[in-house]
């Protein structure tokens, strides 16, 4: 055998996994077909612009974050608590920490939103900020829109914030999302602030990838996976790895090919990136558009924000840097550059003449999907030798990359690793 475990990828989940497994004493391999970590944590470095695939933040809420991953060394740099929304001729900066008695009062005074709505949306956060996450799975679930209209939430407040600024963290502007999960994702958002990584978003994976106890071997795809009497064998661009057991942690598009497993949906989004001389505005926030006539964006973009006025380190001094997020399931989330300029134009109320493109990711396959009634723990062990670990076997997340590569090495730990060898000394996350 050439170790005790191979792992099939070097996403967040294949890393945690790995990481798991090799603290149980087992030895394990793992190959990524790309020439870096990460999986869909990457971050592209132009010109001294860090540009990371798809608008991604780390949440230091994230259970799984607190318990497997130094955030502190990543030097967190953080966006401010609040969005701004622009509405016609109109840009308003709402700033409220609903977690707090008295925090909706700066966002009542916008005129955007009555009080009836904010009444509405603390019964729909309630089971979320008053219970334990797991006695929020428990509520019996629907889509989102539902849960919103149940509890009457249905004016400027759901129109121009909430429907707007979800689409964009769940990549679904039909509100047919999870509203467990919705409600979850919140509870993250609302008690810690989001931030990016001083080297981008990359540092979190090449920080766990630091700490295995063997390279990972990038430019190496593997091409079959098949059980054998005593273990799996797979054969690689570089080569046959034999193994007790297998791990595949790809993404859900490429899960068929390789284990036969049904492939789950996923939606997508595409994210571009422009460098400015100046930028447009000083704040840290997430900008929403709410200038359609019946609430949301008026054109292809669904959020924005100035990357480097809350994380200055991804852009060199003197420069700005933005980024736009369309998304996938609209006829307008291919749109163009002009379109994009056009849109952002509106958005900001100032020129994008000379800003120029760095980069534009297309990620049509950014998320899984999540569908009522929320499914969090799929079945990891798929046969005697195979296993299955993802953010589409747990939640669309860093938290469930994390828990579910976790998962999975606890499960394989449990089958290989004599009892004298295990280690607990590094904690489960709760979920």
């Amino acid at each position: 055998m050439d170790a005790d475990v191979v792992v099939v990828g070097a996403g967040l989940a294949g890393l945690q996994c790995a990481r798991r497994l090799q603290r149980n004493g087992l030895t394990v391999q793992i190959c990524e077909s790309r020439d870096g970590v990460g999986g869909r944590v990457r971050t592209d470095r132009i010109d001294g612009f860090l540009c990371d695939r798809g608008f991604q933040l780390l949440n230091p809420a994230y259970p799984a974050v607190r318990a497997f991953i130094d955030v502190a060394s990543l030097d967190l740099q953080t966006f401010g608590a609040g969005v701004m929304v622009r509405k016609g001729q109109r840009l308003t900066t709402l700033r409220a920490s609903l977690s707090r008695p008295g925090g909706e009062s700066s966002v009542l005074s916008s005129g955007l939103i009555k009080p009836k709505e904010i009444r509405g949306l603390l019964r729909w956060l309630g089971p979320t900020l008053l219970r334990p996450s797991s006695a929020s799975r428990a509520t019996r679930d629907s889509t989102l829109a539902d849960s919103l209209d149940a509890v009457g939430v249905t004016g400027a407040l759901r129109r121009d914030v909430i429907d707007t600024f979800l689409a964009g963290v769940l990549a679904d502007s039909s509100g047919a999302s999870s509203a467990n999960y919705a409600r979850l994702l919140m509870r993250s958002f609302v008690r810690a602030i989001p931030g990016l990584p001083s080297k981008g978003m990359a540092a979190l994976p090449e920080q766990m990838a630091a700490s295995l106890g063997a390279p990972v071997r990038v430019n190496t795809a593997v091409r079959d996976l098949r059980e054998t009497d005593n273990g799996v064998e797979v054969d690689t661009d570089r080569g046959r790895i034999r193994a007790r057991v297998a791990v595949t942690a790809v993404g859900a598009e490429d899960l068929e090919e390789l284990t036969g497993e049904k492939t789950p949906p996923t939606r997508g989004l595409t994210t571009w990136w422009f460098q400015a001389p100046e930028p447009p505005l000083e704040d840290p926030l997430l900008v929403l558009d709410a200038s359609a006539p019946q609430g949301g964006p008026n054109g292809p973009v669904w959020h924005t924000a100035v990357v480097s006025n809350a994380a200055p380190s991804y852009a060199p001094a003197g420069s700005a840097l933005i980024e736009a997020t369309t998304l996938l399931d609209r006829p307008d989330g291919l749109a163009d550059e002009r379109e994009i300029r056009q849109h952002l134009e509106r958005i900001y109320g100032a020129s994008t003449r000379r800003w120029q493109v760095l980069i534009n990711h297309r990620l049509p396959h950014a998320l899984p999907v999540s569908t009522p009634p929320l499914i969090d723990r799929s079945v990891q062990r798929i046969s005697e030798r195979i296993f299955v670990c993802g953010d589409h076997r747990d939640t669309g997340s860093i938290q469930g990359a994390l828990v579910s590569g976790d998962r999975a090495g606890q499960g394989i730990a449990g089958i290989l690793a004599p009892a004298s060898r295990r280690s607990d000394n590094e904690p489960s996350a709760k979920r």
